[in-house]
């Protein structure tokens, strides 16, 4: 590559809730090709290379399709990042995307698999070029905006319960919250249009029945409240 070039990609961190609701869970691609050939990092393609690309969102959508081989539920660019030593080949940047998924979503092939979040946030399993930096700042997207939207929504699968929506939060402020705060934030969600009533009940082996609710969101970026989750919002 010339001195004079700059290599651009558009790389996808996908999330998951893992099976229990305890953690999330990152979706990474095992590399086909040099530099770092059959390293799992996240999934990605260079902008505007063999295939045209009309925008960034057009990239992320290519890579959501060749690459992660998912749709998610929400999507959005979280940053980019850009030196002369994160790519082996010269200098290069990223533009990088936050989806996050349906729980039950699964992968085919033994090109991708889901890999805990923790593991790759400690160093426990490494990535390649400045992935573990692109998981760390959509991770502090995510959490920061659970504070006073409903993005850990686009988490639970798609009839869910309070209890499911109180552990999606959870995860991704990595901290407890308020039962009473998340249900708060049903009912309200309810009145605008964003949460509907089943009518239905999930039985759980023990206890009562639980209430299911469905997410209907109205807007891209999500509902937005007025005050922090954890200021009892």
């Amino acid at each position: 590559m010339s001195t004079a070039e700059v290599l651009a990609s558009v790389d996808i961190v996908a999330l998951r809730l893992s099976p229990g609701s305890q953690h999330l869970q990152v979706l990474l691609h095992k590399r086909e090709r040099e530099p770092h050939v059959g390293q799992w990092a996240l999934p990605g393609v260079i902008v505007n290379g063999r295939t045209a690309d009309a925008s960034l969102d057009d990239a992320a959508a290519r890579a959501l399709a060749e690459k992660a081989q998912v749709q998610p539920q929400h999507l959005e660019q979280v940053g980019t990042e850009g030196n002369a030593v994160r790519d082996p080949r010269g200098w290069s940047l990223s533009t990088y995307y936050l989806a996050l998924l349906d729980p039950a979503v699964q992968v085919q092939g033994p090109q991708l698999a889901f890999h805990d979040l923790g593991n790759l946030l400690t160093g426990k399993q490494a990535l390649p070029f400045d992935h573990r930096l692109l998981v760390e700042r959509a991770v502090e997207r995510l959490a920061a905006k659970s504070l006073y939207t409903s993005l850990p929504l686009y988490l639970v699968a798609e009839r869910f319960t309070v209890l499911d929506a109180l552990a999606a939060m959870q995860v991704c402020l990595g901290q407890a919250v308020n039962g009473t705060s998340v249900r708060k934030r049903l009912e309200r969600m309810k009145g605008e249009g964003w949460v509907e009533d089943t009518g239905e009940k999930h039985q759980p082996r023990l206890g009562r029945p639980q209430q299911l609710y469905r997410h209907t969101p109205r807007e891209v970026r999500g509902f937005v409240f007025d005050r922090s989750l954890l200021a009892g919002g």
